[in-house]
């Protein structure tokens, strides 16, 4: 069983910068894949970012690519996510995943039912 919590999310004028945190619990964390989503109010879950148990693969949705950067720390069993040139269309609840499948080209990363466990989200407002 894996928990995880996120924390770091804030609310900042658009241009700004924020990294949240994913800190994880249980089963070593260099045996998931990683992944970051996110909700707005009103809106679906949409996928923001996956890193692979290593480290060295990292995917992007196109709305964040060159702006954010996920990193991880497996031996502090904590995942970041730098979100820099935040948008206003940035705002959402930020939820951090867990898969105990590896995160690869061809894999499903990119859909919520790849990840076992959930975070409880951290919200991220970002004002014009």
């Amino acid at each position: 069983q894996v928990q995880l919590v996120e924390s770091g999310g804030d609310s900042v004028q658009a241009g700004g910068s924020l990294r949240p945190s994913c800190a994880a619990s249980g089963p070593t964390l260099s045996s998931y894949g990683m992944g970051w989503f996110r909700q707005a109010l009103g809106k679906e879950l949409e996928f923001v970012t996956a890193i692979s148990w290593s480290g060295e693969d990292t995917y992007y949705a196109d709305s964040v690519k060159g702006r954010f950067t996920i990193s991880r720390d497996n031996a502090k069993y904590t995942v970041y996510l730098q979100m820099n040139s935040l948008k206003p269309e940035d705002t959402a609840v930020y939820y951090c995943a867990a898969s105990s499948s590896d995160i690869y080209r061809g894999s499903n990363y990119y859909t919520s039912i790849w990840y076992d466990y959930w975070g409880q989200g951290t919200q991220v407002t970002v004002s014009s």
